[in-house]
């Protein structure tokens, strides 16, 4: 018989079979044949999965709503999605940081949950007054100018305002949810070890395949149906989504790092960096610091800021297919047979789907076959990952710049260039080389930069660590909405339409996408040598 550090009497054998560290749902030590790994995994991503439904179905087609139902220009709709998405990217900083040092990671994702869920019903609520009000408008016989029923300006904060609801309540749920995933394997041991780092490729196909769904389903019935019942399932699937995570929460391991005693809030420990330490505070007499603290903390964030800084380039390209790709396809032939015509939003379809297969291909063909040429049981080392992912995701924006520079002659060529609402003979299927090249450039430097953030916090940071990693992408979408409105205001003077006039086939798209293409480059070159150096430094 032997003790336990909770004070019970437990059987020698059975506490062997004790993860340390992390207890179950009732405070007892976590027994790690009856919890813990893909059992326990398996409903965290089940709910990932439908988290990732909900986003999608909200976010791939709302450029579309928000220049159609709002009456938005291009511009105005892409610098919106931008700043929304980039804020829904940037929350999760302040979300991750309070589940680490006062709530907790599973309270934090119930929490968010609920606010998810109450985001969606009000998102659902707004769309439906909006219908309600434009039918209205539009059936009135004195009206004859239909183009004038757009939403009144209460209507539109409205909406905004549960849009930017969803985009907060993503701030708890999305950076605690993986690492609540990850923390289902115990790192001390090897076998659980090696099963967390294929948790991170499996975690990505599982999101794709919410995306694959929404992609799939809710697009369609938005653009042939009613947009209320396409921001109404989402709201059903983030229902289905909380069930399936509080049912798994008997299996569940929770770690006890934030609760050891003296331990100080983990976001205080890292603002004591910029303390002044030349006489007694009284902030310092509130954050008592050893001398190892500020080294520890400077450690980490030489090695993180410039792999954070170097990445904006990928994470600006990043910003592209929910927003100018979108409206790059819908100009385009996208029939299939004598009357289907499939979605504009749904083509970004072709990232989810490469995604599933290559990651699938990576994890069980391209390691194994690296390994046994590096040695490395991760095949390629995450600095190579990352790398190799900046570089597809360069490959990717100069391929949309030259079949765009098609699309545009074949406008001219087909005097279609001041027939904006034209279809122009030019298959859709010419934008499948860049929405594939994107989504396997997520599979090495999206996944890539998931595990190297995690892995370089401490361990009662795992959240914060994924939400640094989630800002990439916040701060890339926010700059790709501020070069959308800079370049418009600079280009369309005298008149001009700009390079992303509502007309597409006399914007300039293809310019935009060869400038994203050179900061790209700029980017990837930086990496390249900040990556080396950290490499460099850590041998």
């Amino acid at each position: 018989m032997a003790i336990t550090t909770a004070g019970e009497v437990m059987p020698a054998a059975l506490l062997n079979d004790v993860v340390p560290g992390y207890v179950d749902y009732n405070g007892r030590p976590s027994i790690r044949s009856k919890s813990g790994l893909w059992k326990s995994a398996s409903f965290i991503a089940g709910a990932g999965t439908a988290e990732r439904f909900c986003y999608y179905g909200i976010s791939s087609n709302l450029v579309s709503y928000l220049t159609g139902e709002l009456g938005q220009s291009t511009a105005a709709a892409a610098a919106n999605l931008n700043a929304w998405n980039g804020t829904a990217a940037l929350s999760p900083i302040l979300g991750a940081l309070l589940a680490d040092s006062l709530l907790g990671r599973f309270r934090m994702i119930v929490f968010s949950s609920m606010l998810y869920i109450l985001g969606l019903c009000l998102l659902t609520l707004s769309s439906a007054i909006i219908s309600l009000s434009s039918t209205s408008c539009k059936n009135n016989e004195n009206n004859n100018d239909t183009s004038s029923c757009y939403p009144s300006e209460i209507q539109t904060i409205f909406f905004f305002c549960c849009w930017y609801v969803v985009a907060f309540a993503q701030g708890g749920h999305k950076p605690c949810l993986q690492a609540f995933g990850t923390d289902q394997f115990d790192v001390r041991d090897d076998e659980e070890n090696a099963a967390k780092s294929s948790f991170f490729n499996w975690w990505f196909i599982t999101t794709c395949l919410g995306g694959v769904l929404a992609l799939s389903v809710v697009t369609y019935i938005q653009d042939n149906l009613s947009w209320v019942i396409g921001f109404g399932i989402p709201t059903v699937a983030m229902l289905f989504s909380l069930l399936l995570f509080c049912i798994g929460s008997l299996r569940y391991r929770f770690s006890t790092e934030r609760k050891r005693k003296n331990q100080r809030h983990p976001f205080l420990r890292m603002f004591r960096v910029f303390v002044q330490k030349r006489k007694p505070s009284h902030l310092e007499v509130l954050l008592p610091v050893s001398e190892e603290d500020p080294e520890e903390v400077k450690a980490i964030m030489v090695r993180l800021v410039p792999i954070w800084c170097t990445s904006l380039g990928y994470a600006i390209v990043y910003a592209q297919p929910l927003t100018l790709f979108t409206k790059q396809a819908a100009t385009m032939d996208r029939r299939i047979g004598p009357s289907f015509e499939i979605p504009a939003a749904s083509f970004i379809i072709c990232i989810a789907l490469s995604d599933m297969l290559f990651v699938s291909i990576y994890d069980r063909v391209f390691v194994p076959i690296a390994s046994s040429i590096t040695k490395k049981p991760s095949g390629i080392s995450i600095f190579q990952r990352i790398g190799v992912g900046q570089l597809l995701s360069l490959l990717s924006i100069v391929f949309a710049a030259v079949v765009e520079t098609r699309r545009l002659r074949t406008a001219r060529e087909h005097g279609l260039v001041d027939r904006p609402d034209a279809m122009i003979p030019m298959s859709v299927w010419w934008l499948a080389p860049q929405y594939m090249l994107f989504g396997i450039s997520d599979v090495f430097g999206m996944i890539g930069l998931q595990e190297f953030f995690y892995d370089q916090a401490p361990s009662e940071l795992k959240s914060t660590g994924l939400a640094l990693y989630l800002s990439i992408i916040g701060v890339g979408n926010l700059a790709s909405g501020f070069l959308v409105s800079v370049i418009q205001n600079a280009t369309s003077g005298d008149g001009a339409g700009g390079w992303f006039s509502d007309n597409l086939n006399r914007a300039h798209l293809d310019y935009f996408y060869w400038l994203l293409a050179g900061i790209s480059a700029v980017s990837l070159v930086g990496y390249v040598y900040f990556a080396k150096c950290i490499k460099d430094a850590n041998q």
